[in-house]
């Protein structure tokens, strides 16, 4: 599943067809395909892992789920959920959700809590976590209406950062290591933006798949921790589990 810096990228790469009308629309989506056609592009936008293509009066919303990718101005050999043609090219999109959104795309999304937003708000952030004390933090880190864009990878990258244990409750986790969490979120999600358009990411994972500790040099962990039962990879000698 895209993270929410590689929806900035396609947002970035998109907006050179910003302005312009669409002249086909085609794909095996079941969304009213006709409305697009003709129509022209206000704006491309990013929430999270939600890719916004806007509209004057509604907006086309993409999500990739767990296997979802686009191309731009090139096809796969793939069934195409989404074709949209413009003058000087076209996007497609592949196994993706699309859905129509109505009205003013503001009236959908709390831009701050966004971390690649510029109306990211970590004071928000901070209260949201006060109110979970007794979920795990490598469930609250992928909660998208607190750290709308952070994903798997980000997770394990900013809980090894910080020296923390996924499997650490909020509420005991004190409060400067909270504010720790919540800064280095947002502090990776733009670094891996940085080297996710170098193609070198995964150079710079520290603990994501990772089999030793660079720290401690002890073994790397795998597991599937939380309610939500994602891959966790961490050292249980220097990421302390707050209990």
């Amino acid at each position: 599943m895209p993270e929410g810096p590689s929806i900035v990228i396609l947002k970035e790469e998109a907006s050179q067809f910003g302005g312009q009308e669409i002249i086909s629309v085609s794909g095996n989506s079941k969304i009213d395909q006709n409305r697009l056609l003709g129509k022209k592009i206000i704006s491309f936008r990013s929430w999270g892992k939600h890719f916004l293509i806007c509209f004057k009066d509604f907006t086309v919303r993409i999500h990739f789920l767990l296997f979802g990718t686009y191309r731009i101005n090139e096809t796969k050999d793939a069934l195409v959920r989404l074709n949209l043609t413009f003058p000087s090219g076209e996007i497609n999109f592949y196994s993706s959700s699309i859905k129509i959104l109505e009205s003013d795309v503001n009236l959908h999304y709390d831009w701050s809590a966004d971390v690649m937003n510029e109306s990211w708000n970590p004071k928000q952030a901070r209260e949201k976590l006060k109110n979970i004390p007794n979920k795990q933090i490598c469930d609250a880190l992928l909660e998208q209406d607190i750290f709308s864009g952070v994903g798997n990878i980000i997770k394990n990258e900013v809980l090894y950062r910080v020296r923390v244990h996924p499997e650490s409750l909020v509420g005991k986790i004190p409060s400067e290591k909270r504010d720790e969490i919540i800064k280095e979120a947002r502090n990776y999600s733009f670094q891996f933006l940085e080297w996710k358009k170098k193609f070198e990411l995964k150079k710079h994972w520290l603990a994501h798949t990772k089999k030793t500790c660079l720290r401690c040099d002890l073994p790397i962990l795998k597991k599937y921790t939380g309610v939500k039962k994602r891959r966790s990879f961490f050292c249980e000698n220097c990421q302390i589990l707050y209990q």
